[in-house]
């Protein structure tokens, strides 16, 4: 696993978060299960630009797979349990459980997700934010 550079410059005020969320994504990367993949979606008309996580879950119901976001963490869970009436002359496929978390940048939202074909798509959308500027007085001590 690579070492996650140090965010302790005195010029990067208030990045510690940052700096937990870039170790926590390098553990996370050694994950293999389920594969995914993610893409942007081009804005269209007055759409904000999409970002869609796809899942490949062949074998999971919608009953089995769970979403949810936890702070700014989106989590997928799967579970699947071993049905003890069939009886098997070959096991290839096993009854898996997975976890697999994303950590979202602010201000991007969940739209929704859809399973198809074994596929779980997650959307998410980053609205668009206004430009803030905002002038600070200097006082002046005598």
């Amino acid at each position: 696993m690579s070492r996650v550079p140090s965010l302790s410059s005195p010029f990067l005020l208030g990045f510690d978060e940052v700096e937990r969320a870039l170790t926590r994504v390098a553990k996370a990367a050694s994950e293999g299960y389920p594969p995914y993949n993610i893409e942007r979606i081009n804005r269209t008309g007055n759409e904000p630009e999409t970002l869609r996580i796809t899942l490949a879950v062949a074998g999971f119901t919608r009953d089995q797979l769970e979403i949810t976001l936890e702070e700014n963490q989106l989590v997928i869970r799967g579970r699947q349990v071993d049905d003890k009436e069939r009886e098997f002359l070959h096991r290839g496929i096993a009854a898996r459980q997975f976890q697999r978390a994303f950590l979202l940048a602010d201000g991007l939202e969940v739209r929704g997700a859809d399973l198809s074909n074994g596929l779980l798509s997650i959307d998410l959308v980053r609205p668009e934010s206004e430009r803030i500027i905002r002038k600070i007085d200097i006082l002046a001590r005598e």
